[in-house]
């Protein structure tokens, strides 16, 4: 075991147990319905779940295909059809209960491959490299710390380090209790640090949430910091699937579900909630109608927002969650994915991925070719590239090619070979459905249970009482959600586990 694993273990940075699980009988003693809204990570997670312990559910899911902001679907190109997808996703190491949910698709996480380093690139200072640090607190800040290109001794002697304590000491109730108000923006400031330091070691992270710092809360910043650097024993390394998400995830999820008695309705937006004597109906856009005893919403803030808007019943079955919709159905900022297929390759020497520091556009390359396999075929047999380009929270209004030819003229600056690469296909999007974390809104943010009977929530925007995010908060509010229902019909719950619940020095 590597040396500072060893040391952080010793000071309590292992994986922890939220929810010990069992408690009742294998499978459901009888029949019991569920209804998930939503065929992402949050919704697939908890279908997996109900579906082993003998609950018959029914998976709605508006788009054609499974996945939310994880999807993938075959794409008609010029020269022939690939498999795009919804943007680039780092799994974490971390991400304990999506990886139990992932071990359904493969028991070995075979498709997982390890991606070597993880650099932030910058047009105006050398290079960060993040990916190739020791694995654990605090062994990993301070080799960052005395490696970081961007901080020098003098830099560290003038910072504020009372500013800087609360980034060593999360707590799930005083960190949001203090900081929740204050935005990330301010907290950066307040560290005294050189703006180099500040942009490559803390706004590149905060871009990461789909959030601009001045916008995002001080508290979640924290929150995440803890997260993904101070509060694991995995360090920052992650793994990436070998195949598009379609064939390694939602295939084999969708056959797991279906193996159990579950079922899987994609084109099926759900458009409102009714109640029923025996629990929930729910209409969709076709004008059917589901029932069942239980159900999970398991979707987007705005499309939540919006399905709540079409259910007048809500109005009295769950006053509090109608209440919060407001403030929680607005997203955070765009976000825009542009994939190019290149006549031609960039430096052999560079990076799968790769963050970006303080462009106006661009927060991340992928070089897709070097990834995937269907990508690395189609570059084997053509001597081009597959590249994707990413801005984490970009200007609304501006058109997705507009987005594109930006984040490519950002990518020259950094590689100028791509400058003699000629484009021989392109496919842009911009969207806005990640959650935002604004300044005061943890209060507001529902979490898994709702004031309704028999109605729950999951998502990558819904509050848990334990460190999580991205991928890895919208399968723990899936499985928790799933654990309910569970728990509710005498059926066993799913283990559920977390990163260390606090700081390295928080007090308990």
């Amino acid at each position: 075991m590597a040396l500072s694993k060893v040391v952080g273990r010793f000071i309590g940075v292992r994986r922890h147990v939220v929810d010990p699980g069992g408690g009742g009988a294998p499978r459901v003693p009888g029949e019991v319905e569920a209804l998930v809204v939503g065929g992402g990570i949050a919704g697939m997670s908890a279908a997996v779940v109900l579906a082993e312990r003998g609950v018959r559910v029914t998976v709605l899911e508006a788009a054609p295909t499974l996945g939310g902001r994880l999807g993938a679907w075959p794409e008609p190109l010029g020269h022939g059809e690939q498999r795009n997808e919804h943007g680039f996703h780092a799994f974490f190491r971390q991400y304990y209960n999506w990886r139990s949910i992932l071990r359904r698709a493969d028991p070995h996480l075979a498709f997982l491959k390890p991606i070597p380093g993880y650099p932030i690139l910058s047009r105006r200072w050398p290079t960060e490299e993040f990916g190739k640090l020791p694995p654990a607190p605090p062994m990993n800040l301070l080799t960052l710390l005395a490696r970081s290109p961007s901080l020098r001794l003098a830099d560290l002697r003038a910072m504020d380090r009372d500013a800087a304590l609360p980034l060593l000491t999360y707590h799930p109730e005083r960190t949001y209790a203090e900081f929740d108000d204050t935005t990330a923006d301010a907290l950066l400031h307040s560290l005294r640090l050189p703006d180099r330091a500040r942009a490559m070691l803390f706004e590149v992270f905060s871009h990461s949430f789909f959030n601009h710092e001045a916008e995002m809360s001080a508290a979640e910043m924290i929150a995440q910091f803890h997260f993904y650097l101070l509060g694991n024993p995995e360090g920052l390394a992650f793994d990436c699937p070998d195949r598009d998400y379609a064939t390694a995830i939602w295939d084999p999820l969708r056959r797991h579900v279906e193996r159990h008695g579950g079922r899987m309705l994609t084109g099926t937006p759900a458009t409102r909630l009714d109640r029923t004597p025996g629990g929930w109906r729910v209409g969709t856009a076709g004008g059917d109608a589901h029932q069942a005893r239980h159900v999970v919403l398991a979707v987007d803030p705005p499309a939540l927002a919006r399905l709540v808007a079409g259910s007048p019943v809500l109005g009295g079955a769950a006053p509090r969650l109608v209440a919060r919709m407001p403030a929680f159905g607005r997203p955070g900022p765009p976000y825009a994915v542009a994939r190019y297929w290149m006549d031609g390759d960039v430096r052999p020497d560079r990076a799968v991925f790769s963050g970006v520091s303080r462009a106006a556009t661009l927060d991340s390359v992928t070089l897709y070719h070097r990834l995937e396999d269907e990508p690395r075929r189609w570059a084997a047999r053509t001597g081009g590239s597959v590249v994707e380009l990413h801005a984490y929270a970009c200007e609304a209004g501006v058109p997705a090619e507009v987005l594109a030819e930006r984040m490519l003229a950002e990518l020259v600056e950094l590689w100028p070979e791509a400058a003699d690469l000629r484009v021989r296909d392109l496919r842009a999007r911009v969207e806005a459905q990640a959650p935002a974390f604004t300044p005061g809104s943890h209060a507001g943010r529902p979490g898994v249970r709702t004031d309704a009977d028999g109605l729950y929530l999951a998502g990558d925007g819904i509050r848990t009482e334990f460190p999580s995010a991205l991928m890895e908060r919208s399968a723990a509010t899936g499985i928790i959600a799933a654990n309910h229902i569970l728990r509710a019909e005498g059926a066993a719950a799913e283990r559920v586990h977390s990163v260390r619940p606090r700081g390295l020095l928080a007090r308990r």
